[in-house]
């Protein structure tokens, strides 16, 4: 797994949700958690990226290179990074 900055990976997160319409698209779009469509994921610049919509007991997230982030309305907020090398 490549080592990513915060802000790289933050970078490319907004990138990835915004070929699913952006953070308030996919933010607003809860889908049940079982669902096929529940869970997307793609690769830009060789980094797999997984989104994963939200439903009402647990938050949209996007998750790359060891980081995760909650999606909001019009933030990103970082709940976990991986461990500095």
């Amino acid at each position: 797994m490549m080592f990513l900055s915060e802000a790289d990976a933050r970078n490319l997160a907004l990138r990835a949700l915004g070929r699913f319409g952006g953070p308030r698209t996919v933010y607003r779009s809860p889908r049940h958690p079982f669902s096929p469509a529940g869970v997307r994921t793609l690769t830009i610049d060789d980094v797999e990226i997984r989104i994963r919509y939200g439903e009402i007991s647990s938050p949209a997230i996007v998750e790359l290179a060891g980081y995760v982030f909650e999606i909001r309305e019009d933030e990103l907020i970082l709940l976990f990074s991986p461990p500095t090398p």
